[in-house]
């Protein structure tokens, strides 16, 4: 692993921000014309994200909009999703199944979600769905497996779950290769998160939703001892230099990274440009 190889790695991520009081002043300080990914949140539904992408795209961000399977209530939602998302100039849309405990609709899981968009005839440029390389709470390997394999011909990119081993990903990556999973993966990076800026998120976002948005893989443990160890601050120096060497390599399939920022932008882009 060289820096050169960081570099390029870190040269033109996506960063996610959570649509919640200050995210805009949280983009300002993003550079011009970013990648960014508004996430989907239980608590304030999917129309929350479809505002704050719509704001977004306005300002000349390249924008993907996430849209939890679960929280699309009838075909018609899902109808107007994307005829809004076509409308505001989105081109750029990321199906995970959803953090919601029983669907709001049809959707139980993307599968279902991506298979009626496709069905009535939607198309965008870019379509995203969820990798797993650390397991989920409570789907089996085996199932999570299935389901990546559903799903491929509706998509053109992976995003994994965030994750704080470098190992892990990218024998998750190799696992997809062999499984004949070609898609693209942009691996989910951990941003700079310090104790306070967390305490004030969760507060905003409610201490359940917080810990859900920190585990959703079994890596919560590592993330833990990292944060603790650094006595109040987590830098995904480690995390990025052993991704690094396999960024561009055919046999994982590493594309590029997504920047989970928890709206800490400004310590997120302080690190990045420590690089790059």
């Amino acid at each position: 692993m060289t820096r050169e190889d960081v570099r390029e790695l870190l040269r033109d991520p996506r960063f996610e921000l959570l649509p919640f009081d200050g995210m805009d002043e949280e983009a300002d300080l993003l550079p011009e014309g970013a990648k960014v990914a508004i996430t989907a949140s239980p608590e304030k539904g999917i129309e929350e994200t479809l505002d704050r992408a719509d704001r977004l795209a306005d300002r000349g961000f390249e924008v993907s909009a996430h849209v939890a399977a679960r929280g699309v209530g009838s075909q018609d939602h899902l109808a107007e999703i994307a005829d809004r998302l076509s409308a505001a100039g989105i081109e750029d849309i990321f199906v995970p199944g959803g953090d919601n405990e029983e669907p709001e609709g049809p959707y139980d899981s993307a599968y279902a979600f991506l298979r009626d968009l496709d069905e009535q005839g939607y198309e965008f440029e870019h379509v995203g769905i969820t990798g797993y390389p650390e397991g989920h709470q409570f789907i089996g390997d085996e199932v999570l497996a299935e389901h990546l394999e559903k799903k491929e011909p509706y998509a053109d990119y992976i995003v994994t779950q965030m994750s704080f081993s470098p190992e892990a990903v990218v024998d998750w990556t190799a696992d997809i290769r062999d499984r004949g999973v070609e898609l693209p993966v942009h691996v989910g990076v951990p941003g700079v998160m310090r104790y306070q800026r967390l305490l004030s998120i969760s507060q905003k976002i409610g201490v359940g939703d917080s810990l859900s948005y920190l585990r959703k893989t079994t890596g919560i443990l590592d993330f833990i001892k990292q944060f603790l160890g650094s006595r109040g601050q987590y830098k995904p120096d480690d995390f990025v230099e052993g991704i690094a060497p396999y960024h561009g390599d055919a046999d994982h399939g590493i594309d590029g990274v997504h920047l989970y920022t928890f709206n800490q932008v400004a310590d997120t882009e302080e690190w990045r440009h420590t690089y790059v």
